[in-house]
């Protein structure tokens, strides 16, 4: 599973009342529909991460911070080290749950 940075983008929810997706807005005029695979802890701070629907098997992650109950921030994760964490703690969550989803 690759992921990448997502840098330079803004994002905005889907108008279809769907809270499991958003529209990721680039520098460039590019638009991506993501879907949220979730929002997770580590170290103290929260990271979303995103599923782009364009083919790729790319996961975007992002800096997290809730607003109120209905908006968040996402935030650039600058620091390449912070992202390598946060990639490998991605990756450890999601190995956990597909594990206990084969213990089923």
């Amino acid at each position: 599973m690759s992921e990448n940075k997502g840098r330079d983008a803004n994002a905005r929810p889907e108008d279809n009342d769907d809270d499991n997706f958003l529209t990721l807005e680039f520098e460039d005029g590019k638009e991506i529909e993501c879907e949220i695979m979730g929002v997770f802890g580590m170290e103290g701070k929260e990271y979303i991460a995103l599923l782009p629907n364009d083919g790729s098997e790319d996961i975007y992650l992002y800096g997290y911070r809730e607003i109120n109950e209905d908006e968040f921030e996402m935030l650039d994760i600058e620091d390449d080290a912070e992202f390598e964490k946060v990639a490998a703690e991605f990756d450890r969550i999601v190995s956990e749950d597909v594990v206990d989803l084969e213990e089923e």
